[in-house]
């Protein structure tokens, strides 16, 4: 396994446990997206990964990308929202500090979600946790 292959696995991983999230090939058949409630909150090139998209709250943008060359504009997103992120090996953020943003990001999209779809994904998890035990 490649260290693409293996951050791929273990981003996606990271993505799939948190509840209500799907993953898609909604552009083409390389570019991974991670959504909760129908909204997107991660994305990556499958194939050639280097790095990923990721929303981000406004004012934390200019203090990440002062902070780190790994964290820039990315090509397609709205750059007042939005960051490509690249972690070790292929960029200056730490592991814990890309799972982080990723954790973030996911709560953003949550926080933005409607109470009727919160609802929705948080019955459905409890259902599959029913289910499992």
């Amino acid at each position: 396994m490649t260290a693409h292959e293996r951050v791929v696995t273990r981003l996606r991983a990271h993505c799939l446990a948190k509840p209500g999230t799907t993953e898609e090939l909604p552009f083409d058949d390389r570019t991974l997206v991670f959504k909760v409630g129908g909204k997107m909150f991660c994305l990556l090139d499958a194939f050639e990964f280097e790095g990923c998209g990721m929303k981000c709250a406004p004012d934390r943008i200019p203090e990440l990308r002062a902070q780190f060359e790994g964290v820039t504009t990315g090509p397609y997103l709205n750059a007042k929202h939005w960051n490509s992120v690249h972690p070790e090996p292929f960029g200056d953020v730490p592991w814990e500090t890309f799972l982080d943003l990723v954790d973030h990001s996911y709560a953003l999209v949550w926080q933005g979600l409607t109470k009727k779809v919160k609802l929705a994904i948080e019955e459905r998890e409890s259902g599959d946790e029913a289910e499992t035990t």
